[in-house]
């Protein structure tokens, strides 16, 4: 008797990466976490090898590659198509890639929010990128190289600002704030220069900086005014892609889902929520703004059966089954 075919989706971010394997029936077989696979902050065979031992676990777990039909990798950093196509080659002879479909993360997320034909998706994490569609085919898409095409948010973009408000602050060239105490607290050190010069020097990632970005939503919440600003800009980067969009799409009276994911926009800030709704709505009247309760790799999932041709039946199972706290 020939077994069931399996599909194997992955959604890679620039902190984590998740796998998982299902039937065409949308029972989970298996699922697996590794660490952050954007290779355009990793590199690229560091990707494709985070990448391939986790699609190589869930294949295993699910009985085995020989069962696998397909592998669709949704993964950060597949901004432009050179990048797409320069992944590809690079899964050249990986016994794993089995019939690849490779593109943004940002899919994903959008198919874990809604099936809409006309959509938007806001990611904010460790970076921030969006996506819009429409149901004639039509797409808005942007780079997001950072500050190389104009973008600037997420938590990079929130510890950097900080960082540099602290250091302001420090030597009496911007008012006081609370990011100095956090600064210090956060990146265990003295005193802020102390970090400048870590970093300055090479003995400290710029990387972690990211760790501010909690840091700058509790001192907003406390009442730091420099923080409470950076929280604005953020909700205010979140509009903007969003306007974007909804310019270019022509999609201002429609009823169109906007999804938010990423770690910034998931982490129930008050303030930061209440104002990209309520600017959303002002873009949008009959906008309805989406926070999946699910991990975006619920959506990759979906989409992995989708293309292998699974039903509806299929679809409602597996979102079931990877957002039931009792999935592995």
């Amino acid at each position: 008797m020939t077994s069931p075919r399996v599909v194997v989706a992955v959604d890679g971010g620039g902190s984590k990466t998740d796998a998982v394997a299902l039937d065409l029936e949308g029972r989970v077989l298996a699922r697996a976490r590794g660490t952050g696979s954007n290779p355009q902050t990793v590199g690229l065979a560091p990707s494709v090898e985070v990448v391939g031992a986790l699609v190589r676990d869930v294949s295993a777990a699910a009985g085995g590659a020989e069962r696998v039909s397909g592998v669709d990798l949704y993964l950060a950093g597949m901004d432009l198509p050179v990048e797409v196509s320069t992944y590809a080659r690079a899964l050249d002879g990986c016994d794993w890639a089995v019939d690849p479909l490779i593109d943004n993360d940002l899919f994903a997320l959008l198919r874990s929010g809604t099936s809409a034909p006309d959509a938007i998706a806001v990611v904010c994490g460790t970076g921030m990128n969006a996506v819009g569609l429409r149901g004639d085919g039509e797409r808005v898409r942007f780079p997001a190289l950072g500050a190389l095409s104009g973008d600037w948010g997420g938590g990079a973009g929130l510890g950097a600002e900080a960082l540099w408000h602290a250091a302001r602050a420090v030597d009496g060239r911007g008012p006081a704030t609370a990011l100095v105490e956090g600064v210090c607290r956060v990146m265990g050190v003295a005193s802020v220069l102390e970090v400048v010069e870590q970093i300055h020097l090479g003995q400290r990632p710029g990387s972690d900086l990211n760790r501010m970005a909690p840091e700058v939503f509790r001192a907003a919440g406390a009442g730091d005014e420099v923080a409470g600003a950076l929280v604005d800009r953020q909700a205010d980067e979140v509009l903007a892609f969003v306007a974007a969009i909804v310019r270019r799409l022509d999609l201002a009276a429609e009823p169109v889902p906007v999804v938010l994911g990423g770690s910034v926009l998931q982490a129930g800030h008050a303030r930061l929520t209440e104002r990209t709704t309520r600017g959303i709505l002002a873009l949008a009247p009959h906008a309805r703004v989406l926070r999946p309760s699910g991990a975006p790799v619920t959506g990759a999932a979906l989409l992995a059966l989708e293309r292998a041709g699974a039903g509806a039946a299929a679809l409602d199972r597996a979102r079931s089954e990877l957002e039931s706290p009792a999935t592995p």
